[in-house]
């Protein structure tokens, strides 16, 4: 296995790990709304969780019938490749594949009938149809009800919302992605919990669907499988995967925190527990965790969520704008000539002068495709402010917008929920932008660590190993495991950018 930069450090409770058999290694899918991978990680003691990058695919929505889904086919092609170069990878090293994990984004499902075939190509929730189905729904339960049940932010494209469009949904199961692709591996039709949490059709408090919901939309009580906790077993893989593939016939899928920003809160690796994280990528995921939700009224006005994490953590938090504005952004400067690596365009971005304009960057109307500068520049000029036309600017607007929009969800999240926050730990892709890592501990006051890069497949093997009984311990001892196979990076507030090895 090759791994990621590490310190030299082992955990502080070395027991988490038990017996470590360097042979066993575990396959983690882990797609996002622009790309995906199959990856091989293990765990020991001295390096923590060590990751291999197997196969990498580009995913992304496609104009079809009509409106924007994923080409999921194409998508299950890519994971089959990745799981055939893996099994042989694992045959190559000695290594024995004991299980496979699936991350992915949230929301979204493909309907499959009651012979198992996938009816369409899965909407993706950046199509528009649900935007007629809110106000449907809202009028057979109010959004109060929803909220003081499900704890759900509201977001337009919800799956509730995405349901109710549905036209017909008779003999019809709606399998969220991940289940979906677990589904196809095993023939097992499961919804995995923490995923479960973010249909706005499952009960935050009693951990189960709230079936009064499901009655009072119209929508079938077995529209969803039946429900699965991370750590648990999905199934052992078909053996017509197992001809494609040439993995072992033993090999099983284990339910992780399939939400993908679920698998990457798991491995946040936080000393203690005062902490704020931001799941960075294509949107910022940006909160706290708890023991249990907040439910209030004003938490509703305020837009937080409470969705389910691993070990039956509450992520309470609010969706920001991510880096989807910047990718759009090079997407389409490069569609008119203009390429210039993202290095340079953050040192550019970074040189100019603090106070520049700001826009709020999860405003719903940057949700779909195209346009990106443009639609920027106009959201500045709607503020009574002008945005210079060069790619430099744009940049600098989308992360001070980011880093702005960061500070205050972390002031709400302490407000709504009486905490106080010492450290803001920034995981994912994110973590790797020195100029939001700065800009976001200059705005919130606080102290940033960045890292790890992969926080989400480092959490999908950890429940894996966990589950095979490589791995002993509670969330706190997983993330020692994952803090002493990582260089981390701090980020104190400051007008500069600095910062120093942690």
């Amino acid at each position: 296995m090759t791994t990621g930069t590490t310190t030299d450090t082992a955990p502080a409770h070395a027991g988490a790990v038990s017996s470590p058999q360097t042979d066993q290694v575990f396959a983690a899918i882990d797609i996002g709304a622009s790309s995906g991978r199959v990856m091989l990680g293990s765990v020991s003691p001295a390096t923590g969780v060590s990751l291999e990058t197997i196969h990498r695919f580009p995913n992304g929505v496609i104009e079809l019938d009509g409106g924007l889904r994923w080409d999921f086919d194409a998508l299950f092609a890519e994971v089959l490749k990745g799981l055939t170069a893996a099994a042989a990878t694992a045959r190559g090293n000695g290594e024995r594949i004991v299980s496979i994990g699936i991350d992915t984004w949230a929301v979204d499902y493909g309907l499959v009938n009651k012979a198992g075939e996938l009816t369409a190509q899965p909407y993706s929730y950046r199509d528009e149809r649900s935007r007629a189905a809110v106000e449907r729904v809202h009028a057979a339960v109010s959004p109060e009800k929803l909220y003081a049940a499900t704890g759900l932010q509201y977001l337009q494209f919800n799956t509730l919302y995405q349901l109710a469009a549905e036209p017909n949904l008779e003999g019809l199961q709606a399998l969220l992605i991940p289940d979906l692709i677990a589904f196809l591996l095993t023939g097992e039709r499961r919804t995995e919990a923490t995923n479960a949490s973010t249909t706005g059709l499952f009960d935050a408090v009693a951990g189960e669907w709230a079936t009064e919901f499901l009655d009072a939309l119209g929508l079938p009580r077995n529209v969803f499988p039946p429900l699965i906790q991370p750590g648990e077993t999905v199934g052992t893989l078909l053996p017509e995967i197992l001809d494609r593939t040439g993995l072992p016939a033993d090999t099983k899928v284990v339910a992780v925190g399939s939400h993908d920003t679920a698998s990457a809160v798991a491995a946040v690796p936080a000393a203690d527990r005062d902490f704020a994280y931001i799941s960075s990528g294509t949107w910022s995921l940006v909160g706290v965790e708890l023991p249990g939700p907040v439910l209030s009224e004003t938490s509703r006005k305020a837009n937080f969520t409470n969705e389910r994490g691993v070990d039956g953590t509450i992520r309470y938090l609010r969706n920001v704008g991510g880096l989807w504005l910047l990718s759009e952004c090079q997407r389409a400067w490069a569609a008119e000539g203009h390429t210039q690596a993202l290095t340079a365009l953050l040192d550019s971005a970074a040189a100019l002068p603090a106070g520049g304009p700001r826009i709020n960057a999860d405003d719903p109307s940057f949700t779909a495709p195209d346009n990106m500068p443009d639609r920027i520049r106009a959201a500045v000029r709607n503020t009574g402010a002008v945005l210079p036309d060069r790619p430099a600017a744009v940049v600098r607007c989308i992360m001070d917008s980011l880093a702005a929009g960061y500070a205050r969800t972390l002031a709400d999240a302490e407000r709504l929920t009486g905490r106080s926050t010492s450290v803001v730990h920034i995981v994912g892709g994110g973590s790797q932008n020195r100029l939001l890592c700065q800009l976001t501990a200059d705005a919130t006051g606080k102290a940033v660590i960045a890292g790890p890069v992969e926080a989400t497949a480092q959490g999908n093997v950890l429940v894996q190993a966990r589950a095979a009984g490589l791995v002993k311990g509670n969330l706190a001892e997983l993330r020692e495991l994952v803090a002493a196979g990582t260089e981390l990076e701090r980020y104190e507030p400051a007008g500069a950018l600095q910062s120093s090895r942690s």
